[in-house]
């Protein structure tokens, strides 16, 4: 688990007229960051984006249509979890979640499946000087977005 990550399990409320799901309210403790920003993204079958960096900003994502992996790299030299990977599997084949991804942990994701959707929260608006990209094969990370499922 990287340092400063959270995971926040979400509870579905289902009846014979479907669900209700509450992803974030501004009470909760991993939102202290604040709202600036809503997005919407959908993807299609076997995209990969990667990697996508902030200065400052936070991430919270979560995915309501399809599946994805989410994958994240700590690339804050001063974090005990430096240079750690973690795997987060999300969507609909996987139990509710939204994660929270923080400032200096590289990100990206791999449609599982069909076509794909992500609604994420920011906390701040978009800012191009807050962006930053990392190619996907960087040596530094390590991670192959090529591989398949692990085999067992």
């Amino acid at each position: 688990m990287i340092q400063d990550v959270v995971i926040k399990d979400l509870v579905t409320y289902p009846d014979e007229r479907g669900f209700f799901r509450e992803i974030i309210r501004v009470s909760d403790d991993f939102f202290g960051e604040g709202f600036g920003q809503f997005s919407h993204s959908q993807m299609y079958p076997g995209i990969i984006k990667a990697w996508h960096i902030h200065k400052t900003q936070v991430d919270w994502w979560y995915v309501p249509v399809g599946n994805l992996r989410l994958m994240m790299a700590d690339c804050r030299k001063d974090s005990p979890t430096f240079g750690e990977l973690q795997e987060v599997l999300m969507g609909e084949s996987y139990p509710a979640k939204v994660v929270k991804i923080p400032p200096g942990v590289a990100h990206g994701c791999k449609v599982l499946g069909g076509v794909t959707h992500l609604f994420y929260i920011t906390s701040k608006t978009y800012d191009p000087d807050e962006e930053g990209r990392i190619a996907h094969d960087d040596s530094e990370i390590g991670y192959d977005w090529l591989k398949g499922p692990e085999i067992k």
